[in-house]
């Protein structure tokens, strides 16, 4: 068995059409020869992402869903940008190849980069990496020490200055979500006026020193070295990456974050091995960020909040393309149950909360 990660079968309605691919990689990135294979990687309910093989090279493309698509995402152009100038200060980014504005090609845009070759953790910890509780802390360590070091690089000196506005990112944030949010409601889903309206009223204000942030931050987006895979070689999708406060970024990679002690109905919501033994709690993933940031947080309820209202706002953008027909991926048809939960863990937490 091996642990590298795997492309499968292209899902239905989702094919690329190798007659056209072929050529233009091939007049774009030298050495190509022969015919590709076409496949798929499974994860990821956003961008798609194919692995093109040749004889001789793997290259990944990745190009924007099907259907309805939020008006500033997925932008191919700005995610091989962020590749390729990000590279030199965070040498975690793959390299970006070629980036393909002609949409009669495959009836979209996409770029092309290479393939890091690596094991992605998914829901559990495979067995064959024997990694006992020691080690499993030491991995999540590095997990959260590769977010501190991409939230402290200069992104001056990456020639990023220009890739967002960090003046006024947290109001930024919460007025869109909520905004985007009203605009993919269906019917059968949770309206979350309770824990917009705490949003709104616990603003704090901007950190004061912004960063690069990720925006998907999450053990899935991350290659370990299959020889040693206590090593981070590389991290993916920079699709919504900006500039910003480096907090709402944390809260962003906590609402993913599933204790072992989370009751039941949230376990069912995992998607990455957060609960092994060894791994840190949220409180904990708090503190270590905190003491490797060099910064103090006493009080992190606020961007919890906000990552879980944030990622009922992804799930529902997805879900809005199932329930109209727009995509016929199966694995959606349960987001709006999905977004209940998150909504129900919010409003637990604001009842909690001290602030």
């Amino acid at each position: 068995m091996t642990l590298t990660d795997q492309s499968t079968q292209v899902r239905p309605g989702e094919e690329l059409d190798i007659a056209r691919i072929d050529p233009y990689l091939k007049a774009h990135i030298p050495d190509l020869r022969g015919t590709p294979q076409i496949s798929q990687f499974p994860g990821g309910a956003s961008n798609l992402t194919y692995l093109v093989q040749y004889p001789t090279h793997e290259l990944v493309l990745r190009r924007p869903p099907f259907g309805h698509k939020a008006k500033s995402a997925h932008d191919m152009g700005r995610e091989f940008r962020i590749l390729n100038q990000l590279n030199s200060g965070f040498p975690y980014c793959p390299k970006a190849y070629v980036h393909c504005t002609d949409t009669s090609l495959i009836g979209g845009e996409f770029y092309v980069m290479e393939r890091v070759k690596g094991i992605i953790l998914r829901a559990d910890l495979p067995a064959e990496l024997n990694l006992d509780a020691e080690r499993t802390e030491a991995l999540c360590k590095s997990f959260i020490d590769r977010l501190v070091e991409l939230h402290q690089v200069d992104y001056h000196a990456c020639g990023l200055t220009d890739l967002g506005k960090p003046e006024g990112y947290v109001q930024r944030q919460i007025e869109g979500w909520s905004s985007r949010y009203e605009k993919a409601l269906t019917p059968d889903a949770p309206r979350w006026e309770a824990v917009v309206a705490w949003l709104h009223d616990k603003m704090p204000d901007d950190h004061p020193q912004p960063g690069i942030i990720h925006n998907d931050y999450r053990f899935d987006n991350v290659i370990l070295d299959a020889a040693n895979p206590m090593h981070i070689i590389g991290v993916l999708d920079w699709e919504m990456t900006t500039l910003g406060d480096p907090l709402m970024d944390l809260g962003n990679t906590l609402a993913y974050w599933i204790e072992a002690t989370d009751p039941a109905p949230v376990q069912l919501m995992r998607r990455q091995p957060s609960n092994a033994p060894g791994m840190l709690t949220r409180r904990q993933f708090v503190d270590y960020y905190a003491e490797r940031a060099g910064i103090s947080l006493d009080n992190f309820d606020f961007y919890y909040a906000y990552g879980l209202f944030r990622l009922a706002g992804i799930v529902q953008q997805i879900y809005y393309r199932f329930y109209h027909g727009q995509t016929q991926d199966k694995r959606f048809a349960q987001f709006v149950h999905m977004n209940r939960l998150l909504e129900h863990m919010s409003l637990q937490l604001i009842e909690k909360s001290s602030l």
